[in-house]
């Protein structure tokens, strides 16, 4: 094969057009553009259209369970959006924007890999547009704003044992799970508990990302339960009135960011939040905003089917009036392999579970094989004879080594699938039901569980939040992504196990609330070797090792 080049060598041998090309070929006016320097921009709000959305198609890429290093749906999607453009198709790909812990941690980069990248790779990897930083400038700003309300008097009698509200950091740094704030003296404020999480798992960034407009996104963060009062009742980020100044923080990142592939085909990046611990997909605003400038909008969501598609599905399908058309589910041979101890054959039940749930939403998967470069013909070509007796459609995903070119296949059969199978897309529950019942749907029915437990802990909190009136707010299962399980030991597909709900959270202003299963965190930690050990920056301010 030659030479294999890093994903940033590849991005540095492309020369971007300017921004305003980009945006041209879609029929956005330069006077409405908002550049960040000349490969990026931000798009305004004014061209969503509700009419040409429901003539565009939308396209999610998924996953089977992946491995710690993941299985490339960054990478086929970008590679889809090419290939889709290739044959003729006005394509657009809405992505997720990256988070600097993973990037630093062990994943590295998120904007694709090999051929099908989005570029510029380093800008969008690192501080891009500033969103994540607004994001995190608003949710802190409101915890400054708790804890200056209780040192200067307290007047709506906020029980700081009781404030739910954390502040957050874009940075795997387990360290800061749980702190005490408030030491050195009455000056400092009151001594209380604290926690931190990652940024991209803060109801901010929630908001954000389902948020329809500007109105929109301040009533949301004014209905921010931010805990409760001595008297057990609840206390609203508007009682504080902190609404408007945390708006004021997140007017620009509220506009979807536009940039390119390297292909020079249009991308959007918006928003970033987690699939594991979060809902896992980009902005309504930023995949609107697709299907209003093209006809064929293909977005991800976040690690496997039962974390970022569900999700996808459940939540952000339904608030935003969105119907997907057609699935790309990825799977690999690393992964399969992964799945059944070294043996591809014995990994397959797991992408099966996957495709499973896929037909659960009344949606017909294509199983896009993401090609690796160990990977051998042999073994792709019995892969490929034995997804077709299984009854699925597939194809392989050529697209890190040979860009659209190698995906032309898959957008083919893309296009085939939403014309036969793109009208019957429906959510797996509906929001009426209670919310125990809900979380059981999910462990059983995309999961594999027998059944779910909760503790006392969790119990009391769904009774509260039930008798708030919140009980018909869907739910965002923060689990391990390592598993369809919620123990990471448990690989391919297990059967009959026992779901642990060990807390539950609740986003009101976003709209949904959180079980938190087994022993996930909301705040991650960094591996024995984070990829930033492996990352360099010359004279010049070159950096290599971003990848």
């Amino acid at each position: 094969m030659g030479e294999i080049k890093s994903d940033i060598e590849i991005a540095g041998s492309v020369s971007p057009l300017p921004i305003g090309e980009i945006a041209g070929m879609m029929g956005i006016v330069q006077d409405d553009l908002e550049p960040y320097g000349r490969y990026k921009a931000k798009i305004p709000l004014k061209y969503i259209d509700e009419e040409k959305i429901k003539e565009s198609h939308l396209i999610l890429v998924t996953a089977m369970t992946p491995t710690p290093s993941g299985e490339g749906k960054t990478t086929v999607s970008v590679g889809l959006n090419d290939g889709l453009n290739r044959i003729g198709k006005e394509a657009i790909v809405v992505l997720r924007e990256p988070s600097l812990g993973p990037v630093f941690g062990i994943k590295g980069g998120a904007a694709g890999g090999g051929y099908a990248q989005v570029i510029p790779m380093e800008d969008i990897n690192l501080h891009f547009t500033g969103d994540f930083a607004a994001v995190e400038k608003a949710n802190n700003l409101l915890s400054a704003l708790i804890d200056n309300h209780i040192h200067h008097g307290n007047e709506l009698g906020i029980e700081p044992r009781a404030i739910l509200w954390k502040r957050v950091m874009d940075m795997n740094d387990r360290s800061l799970r749980q702190v005490v704030i408030g030491l050195g003296g009455k000056n400092n404020g009151m001594p209380r508990e604290e926690g931190f999480n990652i940024t991209p798992a803060s109801e901010v960034m929630a908001i954000l990302c389902l948020a329809e407009d500007l109105v929109d996104l301040k009533e949301r963060l004014g209905k921010i339960l931010i805990g409760y009062n001595f008297n057990g009742e609840p206390v609203f980020v508007s009682d504080l009135k902190a609404e408007e100044a945390m708006t004021i923080l997140l007017k620009d990142a509220l506009k979807p960011n536009l940039v390119q592939t390297l292909e020079h085909n249009p991308a959007i990046i918006h928003g970033g939040p987690f699939a594991n611990i979060a809902q896992g997909t980009n902005s309504i605003i930023g995949t609107k905003t697709g299907l209003s400038l093209r006809k064929y909008v293909v977005t991800e969501a976040g690690f496997g089917a039962d974390l970022g598609a569900e999700k996808f599905f459940n939540i952000k399908s339904v608030y935003g009036g969105l119907r997907p058309e057609a699935v790309v589910l990825v799977a690999t041979l690393r992964a399969l392999k992964y799945h059944g101890d070294g043996d591809w054959k014995a990994g397959m039940p797991n992408l099966e579970k996957h495709i499973e749930n896929i037909r659960l939403f009344g949606l017909e998967p294509i199983v896009a094989i993401n090609r690796f470069p160990d990977d051998t013909e042999e073994e792709l070509d019995v892969l490929g004879r034995y997804l077709q007796d299984y009854g699925v459609e597939w194809a392989l995903a050529e697209g890190w080594a040979r860009g659209g070119e190698g995906m032309t296949e898959l957008a083919r059969k893309v296009v085939e699938n939403i014309e036969k199978n793109g009208k019957n897309f429906k959510p797996l529950y509906d929001y009426s039901l209670p919310l125990k019942e809900k979380i059981e749907l999910i462990a059983t029915k995309i999961y594999g569980a027998g059944q779910v437990v909760y503790t006392r802990k969790a119990q009391t909190a769904l009774k509260k939040f039930e008798k708030l009136g919140f009980g018909n707010l869907p739910v965002v299962m923060a689990k391990t992504q390592k598993s369809l399980s919620d123990n990471v030991l448990l690989k391919g597909r297990p059967e009959g196990f026992t779901v642990n709900v060990r807390e539950v959270e609740i986003n009101t202003g976003a709209g949904f609330v959180i079980p938190i299963l087994g022993k996930i965190m909301r705040m991650p930690g960094l591996p024995a070797e984070p990829a930033s050990e492996k990352m360099h920056i010359d004279v010049e301010g070159r950096v290599t090792g971003l990848s």
